[in-house]
């Protein structure tokens, strides 16, 4: 299991991101959170399998909506009594 602290840039908020982010998050089983940050990108802490926090990942890039321009990712260490995914 690993964490993943990911910054994303481009046409990322008004556009349902946070939305889309819990319920991908929720359908491949990881926890974390997602919230707007005041300079227009949106922050995101995901845990999971790789393969998981992929495909969540995915997901989210896959919106008609969402354009995301950047990604600015790193791994940190992992949360075991995070139990579900929020956006804040």
């Amino acid at each position: 299991m690993i964490r993943r602290h990911i910054v994303f840039t481009g046409w990322v908020q008004g556009v349902g991101f946070r939305w889309r982010a819990r319920n991908a998050a929720s359908l491949y089983g990881c926890t974390g959170w997602v919230r707007n940050e005041w300079d227009g990108s949106v922050t995101m802490e995901i845990q999971g399998e790789e393969a998981q926090i992929d495909q969540v990942l995915q997901t989210i890039a896959q919106s008609r909506y969402i354009h995301i321009d950047g990604i600015d990712s790193r791994v940190i260490s992992p949360l075991p009594e995070e139990r579900s995914f929020r956006a804040e």
